[in-house]
């Protein structure tokens, strides 16, 4: 690598440890939960498998080639698959989060929304921010068949012309995504708090009108 993708996985290093840290002290990730990754060229940084996201070493992310094979670092999370597989499908993912974030997890065990959009739009930041968010059916940590299911909704969305930023794993959690690590954690932030403001009014609160959500698509974009 040249010095100037050195001096980027460097800053990328550092901004995922940066991440885990804020996740963890913020009560979104515990244990070893959940995994971190970047784009970096045509590469990626990922957490290693079953590293605690609160007390990330920055020299012992996994660093791994455009064909997922390992360059440095300790081993790669056993989701690395799903995080490539979903920059391959979304051109503008540059920063993955996959928590074990407590509401949205008590979500998938009490029941979601609907299959196709595990929250229903009971906010207006939830329908800017965050989107539709699909379920996706319960597969061991790691299976590789998750990722066949994630590309295919996201493919979806795309042809729909309503990009998605974020999926919820049946038991398991949300994966979300966006351009850079702010804008990731802005799409967990906002549906990890939609999920708890659902489950704390058990459920019971009406979905914004489809005149509401229109206004939200003409004023800021909202892609619904």
């Amino acid at each position: 690598m040249n010095e100037l993708l050195d001096a980027t996985v460097d800053e990328v290093r550092d901004e995922i440890v940066r991440v885990g840290t804020s996740l963890f002290n913020r009560g979104y990730v515990h244990a070893s939960a959940g995994n971190i990754s970047a784009r970096v060229g045509d590469g990626h940084l990922i957490t290693p498998t079953d590293a605690a996201l609160g007390f990330l070493e920055r020299d012992r992310l996994a660093l791994v080639d455009a064909q997922g094979e390992q360059i440095a670092g300790d081993r790669a999370s056993k989701t690395l698959t799903l995080h490539r597989r979903i920059y391959a499908a979304d051109p503008t993912a540059r920063f993955v989060i996959h928590t074990h974030s407590t509401h949205l997890v008590a979500l998938t065990l009490a029941g979601v929304w609907s299959q196709d959009d595990v929250l229903p739009p009971i906010t207006p930041y939830f329908v800017m921010k965050v989107g539709h968010v699909p379920l996706i059916p319960y597969h061991r940590p790691g299976d590789p068949r998750v990722a066949d299911l994630v590309t295919a909704r996201i493919a979806g969305h795309q042809a729909s012309h309503t990009p998605i930023r974020a999926v919820l794993l049946d038991r398991l959690g949300p994966v979300v995504w966006g351009p850079d690590a702010a804008a990731a954690l802005a799409v967990l932030e906002e549906l990890e708090e939609t999920a708890r403001l659902w489950l704390l009014t058990d459920r019971r609160p009406e979905p914004l009108t489809t005149d509401a959500i229109d206004e939200l698509r003409a004023t800021f974009g909202a892609a619904w």
